[in-house]
């Protein structure tokens, strides 16, 4: 039988949405006050969820510590309290929008994660927006 676990985190971070190659009358039009040049930020809620197989001995999908450890020092230690743009690789070349860092959240944990796992990220910028991400 297959179960989904999920993990909840949080983490804050400021970000801008902009491209270097445009001009500031352009990342305005599009990216509205979230092109702002004093960035701003977020309270992030993440919720990790893996799905598969529950062991039959151990009676888990994922040990529930091992998948918070992987959260707390992938996610938690690498982007809370930063500025996205400014601060982290992942986003030097990349918009930092919700979408893009559910993603590269995505990656992060899918490389630490058994690929016998189905994994989802849900990401919450505010309590009204958030992106789903599966990798697929």
């Amino acid at each position: 039988m297959k179960a989904t676990v999920r993990r909840e985190a949080h983490f804050n971070a400021a970000h801008r949405l902009y491209r270097k190659e445009w001009s500031d009358a352009k990342n305005e039009e599009v990216f509205g006050l979230c092109a702002n040049p004093y960035y701003h930020g977020h309270n992030y809620r993440l919720i990790v969820e893996v799905r598969g197989d529950i062991d039959t001995e151990t009676g888990y999908v994922i040990d529930m510590k091992v998948l918070s450890d992987i959260i707390h020092k992938e996610i938690e230690l690498r982007f809370d309290h930063k500025n996205l743009n400014e601060q982290c690789a992942e986003f030097k070349d990349i918009v930092p929008t919700a979408e893009n860092i559910a993603a590269e959240i995505w990656k992060i944990i899918r490389q630490k994660i058994n690929t016998k796992y189905h994994l989802n990220i849900l990401l919450y910028e505010t309590d009204r927006n958030s992106v789903s991400c599966d990798g697929n």
